[in-house]
């Protein structure tokens, strides 16, 4: 995946999923957390359907930064169709990058694009919003065991 390493494609990655977000959408029967940043227009809507320890859909609404917006349209993109565990293991990673830690880079796809978000440090808010969002639903879900 050549392309990913393409800073030109990476930036119009990033521009796709703010002007065209994924996902987009209420969902209905869902669990939902409200989240913003104080930092930055961020105030977002996070939605997830997860039964039986698999993420069925992802979902978000509101109004956000290209930053955020974008990220968050690119999680729900990964996330869907994924256990629980590997759920967490792709957020782990994404926040590990994102805070300029150590983290494998192979599994990476197109979130890659905010690697270098963490050099900016009040963007680390924005480009975590949505996946801090979502690792709280994950947690509120695996608790009601």
């Amino acid at each position: 995946m050549d392309y990913l390493k393409d800073p030109m494609f990476l930036r119009q990655l990033i521009m796709d999923h703010y002007e065209h977000p994924r996902n987009f959408h209420e969902l209905e029967n869902g669990n939902q957390i409200h989240m913003s940043t104080d930092s930055c227009i961020d105030d977002l809507t996070i939605y997830a359907m997860i039964n039986n320890d698999l993420i069925e859909s992802v979902s978000f609404t509101g109004k956000a930064c290209t930053i955020a917006t974008a990220s968050t349209s690119m999680m729900s993109e990964e996330l869907v169709g994924k256990s629980i565990e590997e759920a967490n293991k792709i957020i782990d990673n994404y926040l590990k990058m994102i805070r300029q830690e150590p983290f494998d880079k192979e599994s990476m796809t197109q979130v890659i694009a905010f690697e270098n978000v963490g050099r900016q440090p009040h963007r680390v808010s924005c480009a975590t919003l949505g996946w801090r969002g979502i690792q709280h639903l994950i947690l509120e879900k695996e608790t009601q065991k």
